[in-house]
């Protein structure tokens, strides 16, 4: 039990569960528009998020000497290969697709670097790292495929983008009321400004539109309505049950999950119903 454990421990730390969780979406964007998945895009995407979120949760601790470096060795190792990974596939993708990558990989950068000679990044301005995450996990799940395949960006391709984007918004609003014990105040989440109680209430009001919206897509499709209910009551129930107390598992592991379940939920009611 003490080796599944630590397993576990290390699938979520050394970021593949996340990375599972923006493939599932890339996959799931895939079926909506009814295009091939693309094995080299499927693959830069899952290793490029396994280094982008290292490079994130542990970039400061990488380049310290002695013992938090030994510690973090075994996850510095996978995040080296992740890379020599993402980079293989990312010569293997279209190249407007790489450019479009670049751009989230830049803001990755700024997320985590100090900015010129400030000791002030991305993430520490105040109430902006929920957008800049939102906006990231939206761009690459949504447009990387369809631009790579070489789709049209059309109403619909903006309406599932938006979507998108509240989904993940809403899923960082559960994050930050478990980490509201844990987070820096200059930080100011959402929970610091307004409380947990009307961050949650946000997040029922933002699954509004989320689920809405498939109305205006140009064709209307009854499966993803009927999967969609399901994902916002699942995800109305996370966040109901989200306080500060809860384990880390709660988020890094189950709240992860809800993509995967997603696309495990659609894929079902599409070829089973």
């Amino acid at each position: 039990m003490q080796l599944l454990k630590r397993l576990f421990d290390f699938y979520i730390l050394a970021s593949f569960h996340v990375a599972l969780a923006v493939l599932a979406l890339v996959v799931m964007t895939d079926y909506m528009f009814q295009i091939p998945i693309d094995y080299p895009l499927a693959g830069f995407v899952f290793f490029g998020t396994v280094v982008g979120y290292n490079f994130i949760k542990y970039e400061v601790f990488f380049r310290q000497k002695g013992g938090c470096r030994k510690a973090l060795l075994s996850i510095l190792t996978v995040t080296i290969f992740a890379f020599l990974a993402a980079a293989y596939f990312f010569f293997r993708i279209a190249f407007k697709t790489q450019m479009l990558a670049l751009v989230f990989f830049v803001l990755t950068i700024l997320y985590t670097i100090p900015l010129m000679s400030s000791k002030t990044n991305l993430r520490n301005w105040s109430g902006v790292k929920i957008y800049i995450v939102a906006f990231c996990w939206s761009g690459v799940t949504i447009l990387l495929p369809l631009i790579n395949f070489g789709a049209e960006l059309g109403q619909d391709v903006l309406i599932k983008f938006v979507q998108r984007f509240l989904l993940v918004v809403v899923l960082i609003l559960i994050f930050e009321i478990i980490d509201l014990k844990d987070d820096d105040p200059n930080l100011v989440t959402v929970p610091q400004k307004i409380g947990v109680q009307k961050t949650k209430m946000l997040g029922y009001v933002l699954l509004v539109p989320f689920y809405f919206m498939e109305f205006f897509k140009a064709i209307v499709n009854q499966n993803q309505l009927v999967v969609n209910l399901i994902l916002v009551l699942l995800i109305s129930a996370f966040l109901y049950f989200a306080h500060e107390n809860r384990t880390k598992n709660y988020t890094a592991f189950w709240a992860e999950s809800i993509p995967v379940f997603w696309l495990i939920l659609y894929i079902f009611f599409q070829y089973t119903l």
